[in-house]
């Protein structure tokens, strides 16, 4: 398919059976739940930061998804709260991350929040400069060929960052070598402040795949089954030997660029309310609600399990210890150096 075309097609993908789209929307939902809990402690002066992912759960979800998981390497970035969730990150390593305590996963309490990084799942933490999780994809997916390893590598990143020379360097790199690696742009029209068309001169990031000689395609990101179908087929392809593939996949950002961010000097209200219409868990649960996958009970009793486990997650996070202070440098530098 060339650049820029849009794709709902997914014969490579698993059965699509109600119990999968309920584990979909349930994982969304999590996300959700816990992301506007996020944004309460930060009101209430429990956390210094948060970086939010509202809008973007369809995307993540359905890309987790396509994915063998705990076998497949991620790449993410500070956004893919429901990505993670997808992959074993639970409620309380999130919230652990975002008050800094000592046994959170990412780093034992020395990263930003949402620097993602689970050793189970294959995800490998990212640098706060922006881009630089795409190389590092590109290096292990050549380190898979080379292997002949039967995996993929899944890294996303927002659309402002495909204006970085990293993310240009390494989908030149996975397109050369034909590496199995999957760059999936979650484009929430924002680039902090700057919309799309003040970001590049081609309609869509899909469109950049041309030029470097992969397979570029577009998808509705507010749509998870859709994310879904189109990431199976891709990551498919990549395992067969075909190659990288560029996937973009366009939602909104609901939310403010950050807790230290105020998006109404640069977007009106209107603009908010009315993207909010295409909001992705209000999306999946029409979707699901009106085919009778899912009922109004077994939504409730969703809901309901969703607070309970961010309610334990913040409770417990507030009474974990923080890291001692001589851990800052341990295990940052090598210790002891062994020689042969």
């Amino acid at each position: 398919m060339k650049a820029g075309n849009t794709s709902t097609g997914g014969a490579k993908q698993m059965e699509v059976t109600a119990e999968l789209k309920r584990d979909m929307f349930w994982h969304m939902l999590l996300s959700r739940r816990l992301d506007e809990r996020a944004w309460v402690l930060h009101r209430q002066g429990k956390i210094a930061f948060h970086i939010s992912g509202i809008g973007q759960e369809a995307a993540q979800v359905g890309a987790a998804f396509a994915l063998r998981r705990g076998e497949d390497w991620v790449t993410p970035y500070y956004r893919d709260l429901a990505l993670m969730l997808c992959l074993g990150y639970t409620p309380r390593d999130f919230v652990l991350s975002l008050m800094g305590k000592r046994e959170e996963p990412n780093s034992g309490g020395r990263q930003m929040p949402s620097h993602w990084s689970l050793r189970s799942a294959n995800a490998v933490s990212h640098s706060a400069p922006v881009a630089t999780q795409a190389p590092h994809a590109a290096g292990i997916g050549l380190a898979i060929k080379m292997r002949k390893e039967d995996k993929v590598v899944l890294t996303t990143i927002g659309e402002g960052s495909t204006s970085q020379g990293e993310w240009y360097e390494a989908v030149n790199w996975a397109a050369i070598h034909a590496l199995p690696v999957i760059f999936l742009v979650e484009n929430n029209q924002y680039a902090i402040s700057v919309p799309t068309d003040k970001q590049m001169a081609v309609k869509s990031a899909a469109d950049k795949a041309c030029g470097l000689g992969l397979d570029g395609r577009m998808v509705d990101g507010t749509d998870v089954f859709a994310v879904y179908a189109v990431m199976s087929e891709v990551v498919a392809k990549a395992r067969s030997g075909g190659g990288p593939s560029l996937i973009e996949a366009r939602m909104y950002r609901i939310t403010p660029h950050s807790s230290d961010d105020d998006d109404r000097s640069y977007r009106t209200r209107e603009e908010v309310e009315e993207n909010k219409k295409r909001d992705p868990i209000l999306v999946a649960r029409t979707q699901l609600l009106e085919s009778g996958v899912l009922s109004a009970r077994e939504l409730e009793e969703m809901e309901s399990r969703a607070k309970a486990m961010v309610d334990d997650a913040v409770a417990y996070a507030e009474k974990a210890p923080y890291p001692a202070v001589e851990e800052a440098a341990y295990p940052v530098y090598v210790e002891e150096v062994r020689r042969a």
